[in-house]
């Protein structure tokens, strides 16, 4: 056990108001400075799942997260899912657009989280949800 967390077990919170956004982004921190990742990767981390929570919560119509430390071989990283039951994704590749928005903001969610995480992963559909992972390595 680091900084107080079991490094060795998945950490789950769920996603219904905007204080489990913040539960998310402090479960994400803890993690993150377990696992040893740099400040700044800490912080690039962080941003991205607080993105992807308020997605979860806004788009989604709330659903869950799951935090975890991963072990490629060479190094350790963060890996988390967010998934949701709501509507889904109806055209990704729009979504995924710089400038991209439904709900009248920047339109950076998506692909600023993105670009933030060294892996990203989307699984979405028309009426099945969206289920999105992400990967921050330690430098």
């Amino acid at each position: 056990m680091t900084a107080g967390i079991d490094l060795d077990q998945p950490h789950a919170q769920a996603i219904r108001s905007d204080e489990d956004v913040v539960r998310v982004r402090q479960l994400v921190r803890t993690v993150a400075v377990a696992a040893k990742l740099s400040l700044v990767d800490q912080t690039k981390l962080v941003t991205a799942a607080s993105e992807l929570a308020r997605n979860t919560l806004v788009y989604g119509g709330g659903g869950g997260v799951e935090v975890a430390t991963v072990d490629n071989g060479r190094r350790r990283g963060v890996r988390i899912i967010f998934a949701d039951s709501g509507p889904g994704i109806a055209d990704l590749n729009l979504a995924l657009t710089d400038g991209y928005t439904t709900g009248g903001g920047l339109g950076l969610g998506l692909s600023g989280a993105r670009r933030l995480v060294d892996e990203f992963d989307i699984d979405t559909g028309v009426g099945k949800g969206t289920r999105i992972t992400v990967i921050k390595w330690a430098r």
